[in-house]
């Protein structure tokens, strides 16, 4: 069979750790062999993050601007443990936070549902999108530890050189404080994806946060989602028969809970994070489960939802052999050709993706699992397998399905 030409180059960023290795691998068993892979490689590998001062996270982002379309895979977000571990210069932050930043996105990660794995929460019967506020917050916050009994103070000098003071404690004691911030136009930015990607999926779209507490920075979300709403999609999400509405994050989630699913949920930043692990883990597994950053201007991003799978790395060096699902990195990699050939034009690059996906798809449905799904499938015997023993029986279908359409 001859392989798939791709135009345009994919934007592709190496990780760490164990998806690092199934990186390597998806592409030598699932797609060399019948794509010809045209990437622009960046390493955000963690020792090669630090050899580059980060500067390598900072050109991966340029180019997703540039070519519009990249796939990812899990990175370290390092912390005091991971300085010494690697010895690294400084303590970095999330490279997914600095990508998001600089594209000024929403991550919106939605579960992949099998007919042998059904929700923990039994009325859930739809899946649930998370759509992440991929901007500031806690992300891009200021620290500090506090040595003793002092004033903590908000302080900010406006252009004119005026200053406004707020006071936020009187230590008495040692402590810590955090300065987060937040974009008016970077909220517009995610309210806008929000309605848009509501639209086109035709779903429902719940927006979620604290603004009874935060009555500045929380209301200040809910206070320009409702803006935008109102003077530009409201008519449209009548006309399309799907709703809109704002809600506590603790009522939110209890809504949820007691939900079928089948919407799109609104989160801030942090909190989608948390959610969107929560979600995962009820519908199945934090494996299983799709990431997409979008971009106002129309880039995108794919990644994995999870992290780098630190406990199976360990084994792995060991020599000892590894059952790491690696499904959520696969459909990183399909969601990314497939949106690169549907920019393209490329009909047979978009088809091989949905072809793998459905592979996939068939093996699961089959019983052939990663150890981490066997514990939560029904009615099937699970056959459980080590990571490559999956992407044999992946390619396998792959194959016999691609002949079919041959």
């Amino acid at each position: 069979m001859e392989k798939i030409r791709m135009a345009t180059p994919l934007v592709e960023m190496d990780g760490d750790e164990m998806t690092r290795v199934l990186w390597k691998r998806i592409k030598e068993e699932l797609l060399c062999p019948f794509v010809e892979l045209n990437t622009e490689y960046y390493d955000l590998g963690l020792p090669h993050r630090d050899e580059t001062r980060d500067q390598v996270t900072i050109d991966a982002a340029e180019a997703n601007k540039k070519y519009g379309v990249s796939v990812k895979c899990a990175t370290i977000t390092p912390n005091a443990q991971r300085v010494e571990e690697y010895k690294l210069h400084e303590m970095y932050k999330s490279p997914n936070g600095t990508i998001r930043a600089i594209l000024d996105g929403t991550v919106f990660r939605t579960p992949i549902l099998i007919d042998s794995v059904r929700p923990a929460v039994r009325n859930w019967k739809k899946p649930i999108t998370i759509a992440r506020h991929a901007y500031g917050d806690i992300y891009k916050a200021a620290e500090l530890r506090v040595p003793g009994p002092g004033r903590a103070e908000l302080l900010f000098t406006g252009a004119d050189g005026r200053e406004v003071r707020q006071a936020i404690y009187d230590f008495e004691c040692p402590g810590v404080l955090q300065g987060s911030f937040n974009k008016d136009t970077s909220i517009a930015s995610f309210a806008r994806s929000c309605f848009n990607f509501a639209l086109a999926q035709k779903q429902d779209l719940w927006f979620s946060a604290k603004d009874t507490i935060s009555k500045q920075y929380d209301h200040t979300f809910k206070d320009i989602f409702a803006e935008i709403y109102e003077a530009e999609y409201k008519v449209r999400f009548e006309q399309a028969g799907i709703e809109y509405f704002y809600t506590l994050i603790d009522d939110a989630v209890a809504r949820v809970i007691r939900s079928e699913g089948g919407f799109i949920w609104a989160c801030k930043n942090y909190d989608g994070d948390v959610m969107s692990d929560m979600v995962s883990t009820a519908f199945g597994s934090l494996a299983m489960m799709t990431s997409v950053l979008v971009s106002p201007n129309g880039c995108y991003e794919y990644e994995a939802a999870h992290g780098t799978v630190t406990r199976h790395y360990y084994k792995y060096l060991k020599g000892e052999e590894t059952s790491t699902n690696p499904m959520a990195t696969i459909f990183a990699w399909t969601g990314a050709l497939a949106k690169r050939g549907e920019l393209d034009g490329n009909a047979a690059l978009v088809r091989f993706a949905h072809t793998l996906e459905a592979a996939c798809l068939k093996t699961l449905d089959g019983g052939v699992m990663t150890k981490d799904l066997c514990g939560l499938c029904e009615g099937v015997t699970p056959t459980p397998v080590s990571s490559d023993g999956f992407l044999a029986a992946v390619r396998k279908n792959l194959e016999a399905m691609l002949q079919k359409t041959a």
